[in-house]
C-alpha cells in the first residue's frame, strides 16, 4: 500500500492507497515540535484504528509547505514503515510544467494540486484550494502551470477577526440562516462565508477573462471548500480529497 502524506501550514492529512482506490484518510494537527517517534507512533496508531498494519505500507510520498516538519516525518516513515519516501520537490516528474519566472517558489501542494487536477479533468482548469491561503491556480490545456491568485484563507481570515478585534468572539465557520443577520456571530459568518463566495466568483471571472477562455473548468478542494461550492454556481466539481490522488499520481510517474 502507498502512504500519502501532505503537510501543511494547519494541518498533515494523510491517505492510504491500495492500488488506485483511496482505503483511508486521516488528519492530524502540525506540530513542529513533534519527534519522529510521536509523528511515527500517531501514523501507525490511526492506520491500525482502520485496520491498516505498519506492515501493509511499501511505499510514502511526502508533499510538504512546512520545512521544519520534514526531518521529523521522514525519519517517522523510515524507522516505523521500513521505507525511504518520496519527496515531492524540484527535479521529479509531475506531468506539470511550471511558467514564470520563480517556478521553485511554487509550494508542493498546489503541484500536486495541478497535476491532479490536470490528469483528472483535464484544461485549461481553475483549481481553487481552500486551505490557510486560498489559492487558484491555472493549469491551460497542455498541461502549463500557467498563473495563480493567493488570498487569505477563509479559517485565516476568521482567526484574524477574533483575535485582533477585542469585543468580537470566536465563531464556527457556517453559512448563517441570513445574509441579513442581526447577532454578532450570524454577522461574522455571513461576512466570512458570502466574503468568500463573492471573492470566488469576482477572482474567477477576472481570470478567465484575462486569459481569453470561457471554457475553464473550475474545481476546487479543501476542507471548507464544501461550504463555498453549496452557495455558488462558479464551481463546477468539489474533490475534498484531490491533493491525495495527485500525490499518488505522482508517485505513478515515478515508477514508470
Amino acid at each position: 500500500m502507498l502512504l500519502t502524506v501532505d503537510i501543511g501550514n494547519t494541518n498533515i492529512t494523510l491517505g492510504v492507497f491500495k492500488g488506485k482506490k483511496l482505503m483511508a484518510t486521516f488528519r492530524m494537527n502540525t506540530i513542529q515540535a513533534r519527534t519522529s517517534d510521536e509523528y511515527g507512533a500517531e501514523m501507525r496508531d490511526m492506520l491500525s484504528g482502520n485496520g491498516i498494519a505498519a506492515e501493509d505500507i511499501s511505499d510514502a510520498i511526502v508533499a510538504s509547505v512546512v520545512p521544519n516538519v520534514m526531518h521529523a516525518m521522514t525519519s517517522a516513515i523510515i524507522k516505523y514503515f521500513h521505507t525511504k519516501p518520496i519527496i515531492i520537490e524540484a527535479g521529479i516528474r509531475t506531468g506539470i510544467r511550471v511558467a514564470g519566472r520563480n517556478p521553485r517558489q511554487v509550494g508542493a501542494d498546489r503541484i500536486v494540486d495541478a497535476a491532479a487536477v490536470y490528469e483528472l479533468y483535464g484544461g485549461p482548469t481553475i483549481v481553487i484550494d481552500y486551505g490557510t491561503a486560498t489559492t487558484f491556480d491555472l493549469v491551460d490545456e497542455d498541461g502549463t502551470f500557467t498563473a495563480c491568485v493567493i488570498a487569505p484563507g477563509i479559517r485565516t481570515s476568521a482567526q484574524s477577526l477574533w483575535s485582533m478585534a477585542a469585543k468580537l468572539p470566536e465563531f464556527e465557520i457556517k453559512k448563517p440562516r441570513t445574509i441579513l443577520a442581526q447577532d454578532t456571530i450570524a454577522c461574522m459568518q455571513a461576512g466570512i462565508v458570502y466574503g468568500q463566495v463573492g471573492q470566488t466568483e469576482y477572482i474567477v471571472k477576472r481570470m478567465k477573462e484575462e486569459f481569453g477562455r470561457d471554457d475553464v473548468k473550475v474545481v476546487a478542494t479543501g476542507g471548507l471548500g464544501r461550504i463555498i461550492y453549496k452557495e455558488t454556481d462558479t464551481i463546477d466539481v468539489y474533490d475534498p480529497q484531490l491533493t491525495l490522488h495527485g500525490m499518488r499520481l505522482i508517485f505513478e510517474k515515478q515508477k514508470k
